[in-house]
């Protein structure tokens, strides 16, 4: 325990400026005697750590000292290497400064550990976009270099509504969630901070006008990145069936799904009461019966009724599929 405690300090110190010792007593739950012993156990095995008295005083190590490679074991270093190739799929650095930092990480084991490094394919990780077209893959260079550069760009979104609007923005950083790259910036126009998914931006404008980085903590910023919308969430009872039950197994945690004799899937769940839910639903077909609530099994009868509508005109499309319509009553 000792040993693994010894570590934790030294990892939080060569991560931070400066540290007080009632910091690390609180974070690893020991008393501030023991910080103290530990600290001197650290210094006496050659650490340098300095200390530093008064109100803003701390502990700190000295900014030449760096942890050779024997402190990563062999699977640490297989891990960073795995997690490295997936992010090389991101597009978040160019392929030569990742090709260049895969080799350092390589360069950290043995010749008898490099064949079984690279040989290491048990885990792949890959964060590749869905849409990872040519023009996609400028789009996000052109955002990253207005990042870097605090570049004023402009573009025409398309938002949640629907809406084509046009936007100033100031940007501040790029995001990947669910395969999906999302800018973070303040928005000249709504003069408030947005997130914007790049595959809705057109027309993108970098100008060379520059801005100055607003003063926003970070605690607020990650609060901003991971915001979630506040909406109310409705109870289903849904009755999956056939082809189906794939999207079903991928969507629905197991404990929401009861696999009933038939081999249909009777699902109970929670969705957001948002504007996707409707579509969300309608995805399923013929292949899904909305049990609870009845006011939301009523909503996809009328939506349905609204696409058969758009057919009437030919008849066909009307009285092929009257039997679909019937089974979501």
């Amino acid at each position: 325990m000792k040993l693994e405690r010894l570590m934790a300090i030294t990892m939080i110190l060569l991560n931070r400026k400066r540290v007080q010792a009632q910091e690390l007593a609180d974070k690893l739950e020991v008393s501030l005697r023991t910080i103290y012993r530990d600290l001197e156990s650290l210094s006496l095995a050659g650490i340098p750590i300095v200390s530093y008295t008064g109100t803003e005083g701390g502990y700190e190590i000295i900014e030449s000292f760096r942890l050779d490679r024997q402190m990563l074991s062999f699977d640490e270093l297989t891990a960073l290497f795995t997690a490295l190739r997936g992010l090389q799929s991101t597009q978040a650095l160019d392929s030569g400064n990742m090709d260049r930092l895969l080799e350092k990480v390589g360069a950290l084991v043995t010749r008898a550990e490099q064949e079984r490094l690279v040989d290491s394919s048990q885990i792949n990780i890959d964060f590749t976009p869905w849409k990872n077209s040519e023009a996609e893959r400028k789009k996000y260079e052109s955002v990253h270099e207005a990042v870097k550069g605090r570049n004023l760009i402009r573009f025409h979104y398309i938002d949640a509504q629907g809406e084509d609007t046009e936007r100033c923005v100031e940007p501040m950083g790029l995001a990947l969630k669910g395969y999906a790259w999302y800018l973070h910036g303040y928005c000249l126009n709504r003069e408030a901070y947005r997130t914007f998914r790049l595959s809705r931006i057109r027309e993108l404008q970098v100008s060379e006008e520059t801005f100055s980085r607003r003063d926003m903590p970070e605690v607020r910023l990650k609060e901003e990145w991971g915001r979630r919308s506040e909406l109310e969430a409705i109870d289903f009872v849904l009755r999956i069936s056939g082809d189906a039950k794939v999207y079903a197994a991928d969507r629905f945690d197991e404990h929401e799904i009861e696999r009933m004799e038939d081999g249909s899937f009777l699902v109970r769940t929670s969705l957001p009461d948002a504007k996707w839910l409707t579509r969300f639903l309608l995805q399923f077909r013929t292949d899904l019966i909305i049990l609870e609530p009845a006011y939301m099994a009523a909503k996809i009868r009328q939506e349905a009724l609204a696409i058969a509508a758009l057919y009437s005109d030919t008849g066909e499309a009307v009285s092929g599929n009257t039997n679909e319509i019937q089974l979501s009553e």
